[in-house]
């Protein structure tokens, strides 16, 4: 106990041994715990530039249902349909106590619910239909978006396990969300008495989720623990640094609540005891400790008499919650309020004052945290010197509504001006560290994984002894060409059994291999790296032929401006930076038009996730490319588009799709993919869509009659064995959709991308690497996708010539303009002209031929070839 507390007092970064030593912290050792808790919350309060001034929130508990799918043993809030008036509050009831909390200065709205009573309960499930909801989650985001345009108070959602597309669709009707973590330990959750038997929803694994998500999405967030449920000191010290990893590599946490164990008639644990103040306030104060100067630490004040909320800040307590004039605590209704002017007064005589804030906190309350669409109301309320609660202020409703004008209201800077200058005029986007979150738990995380897999490989390669032909797991260490660098001489290579036995697989039964046999060959080099190349070129020639094949198309970048936050990506960037650009519709009709006028028959549309866009504009820049050339393929949209316009537009996916589709829209673009790994793409991406949501987008769109491309952009953090495993999943897609038009592979282009910047990602792919993915590539998905595309914009001619040589049939388009490739770096060039990629083609030795986007013939017409 005295080093643990020693080593806190010091500023040392604790292990868990130590946090578990502190838990226990009673007496003497207690109360030094917490002045050292005190000085580390006060440190973070003057960093945040409001020293001395702990916080609460004015708000109205709204509880929409009560009744909830789990059975937690300590719960009164969940209950049955017999003994509640509807299995909902109706919305007149809503607004009721919102407009109450309005009159008496309220500027929250904490909407308490169970999670997904529909699944459990016939009678919710009938509400909702009769309703004309689809779900508890769709109820509350209509609640929400009446409670913004009706009272002016701003809404903390609280429905529990959410996924991450319930995340986007909720973040634009909220400042902030919120779901407790309660603890990390599975053994309450799997063993049948504990108090999360039963409850689907508190398996830790998906609550945890639920934040990674929820960092990754931007959305502020409030979580915390629940104290003494029969939780071990080594379970609570694993759930406190669970929370600590999550607060450090996504920023999202914006508070941390310690809420102590209550005891409740009527629940399973009314024979337990309530959790003793020293074990509370011991908690709190390792929780301050262990999260840092940065994070909120909360406790409820009701929950203890009003003396005792003197101990909660002298264990480093900074904020008190939500705090209402109006309702009750309905998770503790046993619990009364304490009155402001009382918890102020037991602030000031512990040196500190007292001051509301907002539903999220001041650092939330701007880009990319806070939604575009909520601006208006959270201004209304915030006291612009602070960001804290403007006191005075009296809520009123105002509308919640897309940009008014549509698209080309939004503003914008001329294209050219903004991307057609070599280099870029600023180093990063200005909110670098909000979107893409802490680098140097990214390193940590990256370093983790690339040992764990070198270790594995090493092990492997002890396994087969002498093993020749076999190189090194990518993406952990190793020489890196960072694409079509040309390979150095070596010795010559034997190719060894193992080696030989798979491309034998591979000859005689392509799609069939193995796993082990495709990762096999998916790091051969030399003479065995040859003849992998020429078993996919064999393939190649066997299913489409000798033709090179193109499209003769224009890329149009609509915008750049986006807050996703992908680590790999040098085109987004925030919309007050100086590279940022937005084009208007009639620039986007006017080089659809250009493009036609010299024989293209494509344009493939995708922009940022520009924070202004209106649903409604992805189906107006397809009109705007139809008005002016009808006959022109309209080949446009990432699935992370098409998620960003379903959550805008309030639409299903099907519904969304076939909406743009009517429009005029063609095909779409299966980009957005990375590496179909999430534990890939959340060091990638940040932000990005889950690898489930991805395939549903995808799928969906095949099934409403949208073909599309398929993609995997690798050599960055991944390895051989996620290549293999993406090309599964791809198969897998195709298998059930058939809408796959081609494959597409995209060596990483790391000079000007973040995530190499930083030191986390790898110079992109080797020489060899990048033969053999595209090799991999047509014999993997031989019988199922006959298209294998090279990027010429990544490779460079003398990369492409290599992989046209072993299995590739296709170099994409002449493009005309191509500024995502170019901003990360690229030196390949934005365009070729026809003569140029037929020379491509002759250089490999084999004939060009121009194709449509889905790879028909070519209606003659007239047209200027593109010079």
């Amino acid at each position: 106990m005295r080093r643990a507390l020693k080593r806190a007092d010091d500023g040392k970064t604790l292990d868990p041994a130590e946090a578990e030593v502190l838990l226990g912290a009673s007496g003497d050792a207690l109360t030094a715990l917490m002045a050292t808790a005190a000085r580390v919350r006060d440190q973070g309060l003057a960093d945040a530039g409001r020293p001395g001034i702990v916080t609460y929130s004015k708000k109205v508990f709204i509880p929409l249902t009560r009744l909830c799918r789990d059975r937690c043993h300590y719960c009164t809030f969940a209950t049955t349909p017999g003994r509640v008036h509807a299995p909902y509050l109706s919305p007149d009831e809503v607004l009721e106590i919102a407009r109450q909390g309005a009159a008496l200065g309220c500027k929250e709205a904490l909407f308490t619910l169970g999670d997904a009573p529909e699944d459990r309960w016939d009678a919710a499930r009938q509400w909702l239909e009769e309703a004309g909801y689809d779900s508890t989650l769709d109820y509350v985001r209509a609640m929400a978006i009446r409670v913004l345009e009706e009272t002016g108070l701003l809404p903390h959602l609280n429905p529990g396990v959410m996924s991450w597309q319930d995340l986007q669709r909720l973040k634009p009707v909220a400042p902030s969300m919120g779901m407790m973590l309660e603890t990390t330990s599975r053994r309450l959750f799997e063993e049948k008495g504990q108090p999360h038997f039963g409850s689907p929803d508190k398996d830790p694994a998906i609550r945890l989720r639920v934040l990674e998500d929820a960092g990754r999405s931007n959305v502020p967030f409030t979580t915390g623990l629940l104290i003494g449920i029969g939780e071990t000191l080594p379970e609570r010290a694993d759930s406190i640094f669970a929370l600590r990893k999550v607060a450090r590599q996504y920023n999202g946490i914006q508070e941390v609540i310690i809420q102590g164990f209550r005891v409740k008639p009527d629940t399973a644990m009314r024979n337990d005891a309530d959790v003793p103040l020293d074990e509370w306030l011991a908690a709190i104060a390792v929780t301050r400790i262990v999260l840092g100067p940065r994070v909120r630490v909360q406790a409820p004040p009701n929950l203890v008499d009003l003396a005792e909320c003197r101990a909660l800040l002298d264990a480093g307590v900074d904020d008190f919650g939500g705090v209402s004039p109006l309702t009750p605590d309905h998770v503790n209704p046993e619990r009364p309020w304490p009155q402001i002017d009382d918890l102020a007064k037991v602030t000031a005589d512990a040196g500190f004052v007292l001051r509301e804030r907002l539903t999220a906190h001041p650092e939330y309350l701007r880009e990319p945290w806070l939604d575009p669409r909520l601006i208006s109301h959270v201004e209304a309320l915030v006291d612009p010197a602070t960001g804290l609660a403007n006191e005075d202020a009296k809520p009123n409703g105002l509308p919640w509504q897309e940009p008014d004008g549509g698209w080309d209201s939004v503003g914008r800077t001329d294209l050219h001006t903004a991307i057609d200058t070599e280099g870029r005029r600023t180093e990063t986007r200005s909110d670098f560290d909000a979107a893409y979150g802490d680098w140097d738990v990214l390193r940590e995380d990256v370093a983790a994984r690339r040992a764990a897999e070198a270790a594995a490989a090493e092990a492997a390669a002890a396994g087969a002894a002498g093993a020749a032909g076999v190189a090194g797991v990518g993406g952990v260490g190793g020489t890196s060409a960072g694409g079509p660098t040309a390979p150095g001489t070596s010795s010559p290579e034997r190719i060894s059994a193992e080696v030989k036995a798979a491309l034998a697989a591979a000859e005689r039964d392509p799609a069939g291999l193995s796993d082990a046999q495709a990762l096999t060959l998916m790091t051969v080099t030399g003479p065995a790296l040859d003849e992998l190349a020429h078993i996919a070129d064999n393939l190649r020639k066997a299913t489409v032929g000798d033709d090179v094949t193109y499209v003769v198309n224009r890329n149009i970048n609509f915008t750049n401006v986006c807050y996703t936050g992908c680590r790999f990506c040098a085109f987004a960037q925030r919309r007050t930076d100086a590279d940022a650009y937005s084009l208007s519709m009639d620039e986007v009709g006017q080089r659809a038009e250009e493009a036609w006028v010299i024989g293209a028959t494509e344009v493939c549309m995708q922009g940022g996730i520009h924070p202004d866009l209106p649903g409604t504009a992805y189906a107006d820049l397809v009109r705007a490319v139809k008005d002016r050339v009808p006959e022109m393929h309209v080949h446009a949209y990432s699935p992370m588009e098409i998620v960003n316009g379903s959550v805008r537009t309030g639409l299903s996916i099907e519904e969304f799709l076939i909406s743009v589709k009517e429009a005029g829209l063609d095909s779409i673009p299966g980009t957005a993919a990375e590496i179909l790994d999430d534990d890939v793409r959340w060091i990638l991406t940040k932000g990005k869509l889950p690898t489930a949501s991805w395939i549903e987008v995808i799928s969906t769109a095949h099934k409403v009659g949208l073909p599309s491309s398929s993609t995997m952009m690798y050599g960055h953090v991944d390895a051989p064995h996620h290549w293999v495993q993406h090309l599964r999943t791809i198969a897998a897609v195709q298998d059930q959709t058939g809408g796959f038009t081609e494959f597409v592979l995209l060596p990483f282009i790391h000079q000007n991308s973040p995530i190499y910047l930083a030191g986390v990602a790898r110079p992109g792919p080797t020489y060899d690497e990048n033969r053999a993915v595209h090799a991999m590539a047509r014999i993997m998905l031989h019988g199922r996708i006959d298209n294998i595309q090279c990027s010429w914009v990544k490779l460079g001619v003398d990369g492409c010539v290599a992989v046209l040589n072993g299995g590739v049939n296709d170099i994409g388009g002449t493009l005309m303009e191509e500024t995502i490739s170019r901003m990360a770096g690229s030196k390949h060039g934005s365009r070729k002209s026809i003569a140029e990629l037929t020379a491509m083609a002759t250089a490999a030795g084999r004939p060009a031929r121009q194709r449509t986007t889905t790879y028909g013939e070519v209606p003659a017409r007239p047209s200027l070839e593109l010079a």
